[in-house]
C-alpha cells in the first residue's frame, strides 16, 4: 500500500535513512546502510541519500557544515519535500534525535581516526570533532567502554593511543600474509647466497 501511494513511500524511506544513522554502529548497520543505498527511489530525495553517504565515506564529517546542510531539510522540509517527524523540535523526543545525530557524527568520526592514526593529542582530537576535551574525553571512553574503538589516554602528556581493533579473522590473515613475505625474502636471500658461492667458486677455479 505505501508503494502505491508516492508521497507515502518517500516519507517511509526518509524514515528509515534517518533511523538507520541513528542506530547505534555495528556490521549490521553498516550492511544496511549499503543496502538502503542502493534504493534507486533514494535519488528522488538527495539530500537523504547524501547524508547516509556521509556515514559510508571514510572521511571525517564536519559537525558544523552538516547541521548547516542538512538540518533545514531534515527539521522544516522544503517545497517539494516535506518534513517526517523525526526531528520535530516541538517534541522532546525530535530534539533529542537530533542530539543523537550530532552524537552519531563525533563516533564516526572517532572510528575514521582510530583508522589514520596510531596516536594524537586530545586537544588536536577536540578540535577535529568540535568538542571541549572533556566531552571527548567522556565520548572516547564510553566508545572503548562499548569495544568500538581501542584506544589508551595518557592524561599527563594529554595524549590518545589508538590501535587498530581486528577481528581474529583479519589478525589470522594478516599473519599469513606476513608469513608469506617473509618466506619470499627468505627465499631471495638463499638464491642470492647460493649465486654468490658459484661466482666465488668460479673465481678460484680460475
Amino acid at each position: 500500500l505505501i508503494q502505491e501511494n508516492e508521497q507515502d513511500k518517500l516519507q517511509t524511506l526518509k524514515n528509515v535513512a534517518l533511523f538507520i544513522v541513528l542506530s547505534p554502529y555495528d556490521n549490521e548497520q553498516c550492511d544496511l546502510i549499503h543496502h538502503i543505498l542502493k534504493e534507486k527511489d533514494l535519488l528522488e530525495i538527495p539530500k537523504y541519500k547524501s547524508l547516509l553517504d556521509q556515514f559510508i565515506n571514510q572521511e571525517l564529517i564536519d559537525q558544523k557544515k552538516l547541521v548547516q546542510l542538512y538540518g533545514p531539510e531534515l527539521k522544516q522540509g522544503s517545497k517539494d519535500s516535506p518534513p517526517t517527524s523525526v526531528f520535530n523540535e516541538k517534541s522532546e523526543d525530535g530534539r533529542q534525535r537530533w542530539e543523537d545525530l550530532k552524537k552519531r557524527v563525533v563516533e564516526h568520526n572517532i572510528r575514521i581516526m582510530a583508522k589514520y592514526y596510531t596516536r594524537v593529542t586530545l586537544k588536536r582530537m577536540s578540535e577535529l570533532l568540535d568538542l571541549k576535551v572533556e566531552e571527548t574525553e567522556d565520548c572516547l571512553s564510553k566508545m572503548v567502554v562499548d569495544k568500538s574503538v581501542d584506544a589508551k589516554v595518557d592524561r599527563l602528556d594529554g595524549i590518545v593511543h589508538l590501535t587498530k581493533n581486528q577481528d581474529p579473522n583479519e589478525m589470522l590473515n594478516d599473519w599469513s600474509h606476513n608469513i608469506s613475505d617473509l618466506m619470499g625474502i627468505v627465499l631471495k636471500t638463499t638464491h642470492l647466497i647460493n649465486r654468490e658461492e658459484m661466482v666465488h667458486k668460479h673465481m678460484l677455479g680460475l
